[in-house]
């Protein structure tokens, strides 16, 4: 019985050995790369336009005689695009020179008839009523010459607008108007783009804007040649995302591009490397501590997850910006964030 009771004594360290807690390998984790959550630059198409396109027409009514452009035509600055038919508008031209005429022509008599008033008043045998009255007449003949002189420049100027020329180079994008219409003061003829300023504009859904800020600066290759390449600036940002596809449009300004980046050409752009794009992940990632935001980063050199405090910024869509805490690249887990310990090793990168 003795001999037993030793045997079992030596047995029970193998037995508590054997029982220890079976040791797991590092669970796999979900996470995400900031703003790079494929591990590459993200890209986008979008078109070449012009950051400068209006609708041209006549400021009064008439009839088109003529429209010697077309859509595609390029214009330059002062080139006539359109008139219209200029009777109507002569014959005003012609009535205000003839009311000049008759207004000089009066002039001239008030003029005569003061000077003898005041002829006959300085001798003694003209009455100081007439001489006042032709003074009178005198300067009502004045005032009829200058309203005569501004009806006479305004028709010039009417007469100047029966011509449409182009305020800049450019070139026409589409036209609303054929010859022999007859258009109301102020109705579009045609469209026209500047060429000088040129942008590309690309329409992105919420959780895409959530790491652009305005400055971010891109590269762009051409979508037909892919060694045609450009730089651009994120300028501006529509405030209200389109009703149809709910999307919100971007527009980069092209920095002195290549000939080839043509109207309604199509372009790749990408953020460039070591640009000023913000910092965004999911709002699936954020861990409420003690009411102050942080989010679990992987250190991949040693495969452990450290608890980090952020600052966060606007949220668009499922995306939150980040302004503190966290740089591009960082890699931070997304699902199971409940589960984890501060310094725990985790295994590879799953993506969702």
């Amino acid at each position: 019985m003795k001999v037993f009771l030793l045997a079992m004594i030596c047995a029970l360290p193998a037995q508590a050995e054997d029982t220890s807690p079976f040791k797991h390998p590092p669970r796999p984790v979900i996470s995400e790369l900031v703003n790079l959550q494929t591990g590459q630059r993200e890209s986008y198409v979008g078109t070449v336009v012009s950051r400068i396109e209006i609708d041209l027409g006549f400021p009064l009514i008439g009839t088109i005689a003529e429209r010697p452009v077309d859509a595609g035509d390029l214009v330059a600055k002062g080139q006539v695009l359109a008139r219209l038919n200029p009777e109507d508008l002569d014959a005003d031209l012609r009535a205000a020179e003839a009311g000049v005429a008759v207004a000089t022509a009066q002039l001239r008599s008030a003029r005569d008839a003061s000077e003898r008033a005041a002829e006959l008043k300085a001798r003694g045998v003209g009455s100081d009523t007439r001489a006042e009255d032709a003074e009178r007449a005198l300067t009502a003949a004045k005032a009829r010459v200058i309203q005569a002189e501004a009806a006479l420049a305004r028709a010039f100027d009417m007469r100047g607008f029966a011509s449409l020329e182009a305020p800049q180079d450019g070139v026409v994008t589409r036209i609303f108007a054929e010859s022999g219409a007859t258009l109301s003061a102020g109705q579009p003829v045609l469209r026209l783009a500047a060429t000088e300023e040129r942008e590309i504009v690309i329409d992105l859904a919420e959780n895409d804007l959530a790491a652009l800020n305005i400055g971010t600066e891109f590269e762009v290759v051409l979508a037909a040649n892919s060694s045609i390449t450009a730089k651009a600036t994120l300028t501006r940002i529509d405030p209200v995302a389109d009703r149809n596809t709910r999307t919100r449009r971007l527009h980069l300004t092209l920095t002195n591009p290549p000939g080839s980046f043509r109207l309604g050409a199509l372009a790749r752009v990408s953020p460039a490397i070591n640009s000023s794009a913000g910092v965004a992940i999911n709002a699936s990632a954020i861990l409420d501590v003690n009411g102050n935001p942080a989010v679990w980063v992987v250190d991949r050199s040693t495969n452990k997850v450290a608890l980090t405090p952020v600052t966060i910024g606007n949220q668009f869509g499922a995306q939150l910006r980040i302004t503190e805490g966290l740089s591009a690249g960082d890699e931070v887990i997304v699902k199971g964030i409940h589960s984890l310990v501060d310094g725990q090793i985790v295994g590879p990168r799953v993506i969702q």
